[in-house]
């Protein structure tokens, strides 16, 4: 698979197999290249400031508008209904998410979607929602478009095969793909496969602001990879599904060809993949720590200068040098939610417990922080430089929102570790009033 690199970049891709079927010096001529229809994907109002200004002109063998009426199709466990059970303010933790066998249970990548928790409404554009994939079986002349929000997936066992209508995407565990609102994908899977999404309602994710940082840092543009132009000229003459999310419900529309059809693209309104070991660590080298945004890799922002929507996270290898210092994560309560997920490895305040393919939720002013062997180990570590989270790769889906478990996250998937909170019992005081 090929790529073009560059973060919101114009990019510019024509599937070779016919030369140049972008329209020159145009975007909408009277007759296209190769009798193709010329179609716009508008990921933002027409008006915006043109550095948020999001567009990109498709050229389709036939466009998006032939199907036919979508009817309502069965959700599952997809909601965003943030009141069917009562709040739970409580540290939850899940055991890692199972993953149904095949070929007893198939199920794919939109039938194993698993609403956890969310806050926000689809319709008034401000939210967000964490689900969980479980998948077994590719999707087989279906694909689904997110007419809520974007996508960000965080693969965490199997790799996934992606195809989109600007091309095609492999993404595998330690990496991360961004599908953008509105725009159709696939998604082929080769054997049992698990991970995470956040999906925000009413904003896009773009690179976090580097202020003293400087010009270079944490994400880099360059290294985020954008799919090249392929087509199919396919007809299906059982069906293809075309799978809309709209208002958190999911309907379903016939069509007799393939989605997969654009043979030309140009614009700045694309999906985009990222590989998490290009990410350039920014840390703390003399005392205490930095806090944990500077870990972002993408923020979706709000109105509010410096208050995200929802920030992804990472935690990924690197070295740990500060001195006199208690290493591992402080103790803490946030205005923030905090929804934390392992690809791999062992989280370093949590080496028991938290697993790769569970989670944790940190909800608005739960304290949390290091389990009790974590405190008294750092407490007494000969403090010299070390590699920390080697192997491990954790991440973090925060938010300004105040996010409500589901039933399924609470009940339903019945893997809450109910025994969490016993990993801080262990702790004891230390306070001598004699001893300064």
């Amino acid at each position: 698979l090929q790529y073009m690199s560059g973060f919101g970049n114009e990019h510019v891709s024509e599937d070779p197999r016919c030369p140049g079927a972008l329209p020159e010096g145009q975007n909408n001529p009277q007759v296209c290249p190769y009798g193709l229809y010329a179609e716009q994907l508008s990921g933002s109002a027409f008006t915006c400031p043109r550095p948020t200004n999001k567009r990109s002109w498709l050229y389709r063998i036939l466009p998006s508008v032939c199907h036919k009426p979508f009817k309502p199709l069965e959700e599952g466990h997809l909601t965003h209904d943030w009141d069917e059970i009562e709040p739970d303010p409580n540290q939850l933790r899940w055991k890692p998410f199972e993953i149904p066998k095949a070929p007893q249970n198939k199920m794919d990548f939109v039938s194993g979607l698993h609403t956890l928790c969310g806050a926000g409404e689809p319709r008034g554009r401000n939210g967000i929602a964490v689900h969980i994939f479980v998948c077994n079986t590719s999707m087989v002349d279906r694909c689904l478009y997110n007419s809520d929000g974007d996508f960000l997936i965080v693969p965490q066992q199997g790799k996934l095969l992606i195809t989109t209508e600007f091309g095609k995407m492999l993404v595998e565990p330690n990496e991360i793909c961004v599908i953008q609102q509105g725009m159709r994908f696939s998604v082929e899977v080769f054997g049992e496969t698990r991970g995470y999404i956040l999906e925000v309602y009413g904003a896009h994710f773009e690179l976090p602001d580097l202020g003293p940082i400087g010009a270079n840092g944490l994400a880099n543009p360059r290294d985020f990879l954008v799919p090249v132009a392929w087509y199919e000229d396919r007809q299906v003459l059982g069906g293809y599904t075309v799978i809309s999310k709209y208002q958190g419900k999911l309907f379903a529309a016939q069509q007799d060809f393939s989605p997969f059809n654009v043979v030309a693209w140009h614009g700045n309104y694309t999906p985009y993949k990222y590989h998490l070991e290009k990410f350039m660590v920014i840390n703390a080298v003399a005392f205490d720590h930095a806090d944990p945004s500077i870990f972002t890799v993408l923020t979706a922002k709000t109105t509010r200068a410096g208050v995200a929507l929802a920030d992804f996270v990472i935690f990924p290898p690197r070295w740990g040098v500060a001195n006199n210092t208690f290493r591992p994560p402080y103790y803490h309560r946030n205005c923030m939610s905090e929804f934390m997920g392992l690809i791999k490895g062992h989280y370093e305040a949590k080496e028991e417990g938290f697993q790769p393919g569970g989670g944790s939720l940190h909800s608005m002013m739960t304290p949390h922080g290091p389990d009790a062997d974590c405190f008294e180990k750092a407490s007494k570590a000969k403090l010299e430089p070390e590699r920390v989270a080697d192997g491990t790769m954790a991440f973090m889906f925060e938010s300004s929102l105040s996010l409500a478990v589901t039933k399924w996250g609470l009940q339903t998937s019945n893997r809450l570790d109910k025994n969490y909170y016993k990993c801080w019992e262990p702790l004891k005081s230390h306070f001598n009033p004699k001893c300064k």
